[in-house]
C-alpha cells in the first residue's frame, strides 16, 4: 500500500497502511505497554478466571496482549489482525499463539461462539462509531460469554493525544460515548479501571 492511503477517506485502508508501516518498530511501542498489559492482564483474571478458556484477541498486533492473557493457562489463544506484516510479527514474537490474517472488520472465519471470550486492546478507539458497532457485533457473534475491550476510559497525555492526532483516530469520541455504546449492546456490562487513564470495558453475554 502506498503513502497516498494515509489520506484516504476510507479508514479502513487508512488504518492498514499505518499498522503495516509502523509493523517492523511496533515492538518498541510493545516495551512501552507490556507492563501495563500484564497489569490490567491480572485485573480481568480477578473478575473473569481465564484458565482453560478459549480466548480471541481482535486486532492482536504483534500479539503482546493475548501474550499477557496466556499467561493465565488459557485453553487456546488465537490473535487475529488485518495487518498481515503484524500478523507475521506475531507469529514470530509469540509461539503459542495462532495468529489469523482477517479482512478488514469481518471475522467471518471463525463460526458463532468459537470463544469464550472475545478482546481487543486499543483497537475501537481509532473508529467511527458507526464501525465500533460493527466490530462489537461481530465479536458479540464469536463469544460465548465476554467482550471485553482493553482501552482509553480517562485523561490522556500530551504525546497519546499527538499520537491519536497523526494516526486521525476517534479517540476523543470514544471516550466520550463508548461506555454508552457498550450498555446498547450487551445486557449486563462493566468497568474496570486501570491505572493511566484506561479500563477494561466489559459485556457479558
Amino acid at each position: 500500500m502506498g503513502f497516498k492511503h494515509y489520506f484516504s477517506k476510507d479508514e479502513d485502508k487508512r488504518a492498514k497502511f499505518i499498522f503495516n508501516l509502523i509493523a517492523p518498530v511496533y515492538y518498541l511501542i510493545d516495551k512501552a505497554t507490556n507492563k501495563n498489559y500484564k497489569e490490567m492482564a491480572a485485573l480481568l483474571n480477578n473478575q473473569i478466571p481465564l484458565k482453560g478458556k478459549d480466548v480471541l484477541d481482535v486486532g492482536c498486533g504483534t500479539g503482546s496482549w493475548i501474550t499477557s492473557l496466556a499467561n493465565y493457562k488459557l485453553k487456546n489463544a488465537t490473535g487475529s489482525d488485518f495487518s498481515q506484516r503484524m500478523i507475521l510479527q506475531a507469529s514470530e514474537n509469540n509461539k503459542q499463539i495462532n495468529c489469523v490474517l482477517q479482512k478488514d472488520n469481518s471475522l467471518n472465519v471463525f463460526p458463532d461462539k468459537s470463544f469464550h471470550l472475545v478482546t481487543a486492546t486499543f483497537v475501537l478507539h481509532g473508529m467511527k462509531s458507526e464501525k465500533r458497532y460493527e466490530l462489537l457485533l461481530e465479536m458479540k457473534r464469536l463469544a460465548k460469554d465476554y467482550v471485553v475491550i482493553h482501552d482509553f476510559y480517562k485523561g490522556s497525555s500530551p504525546m497519546v493525544s499527538l499520537l491519536e492526532f497523526l494516526e486521525r483516530s476517534d479517540y476523543i469520541n470514544f471516550k466520550k460515548c463508548f461506555k454508552t455504546e457498550m450498555s446498547q449492546m450487551f445486557s449486563e456490562t462493566f468497568i474496570v479501571e486501570g491505572e493511566n487513564g484506561n479500563a477494561l470495558y466489559v459485556g457479558r453475554l
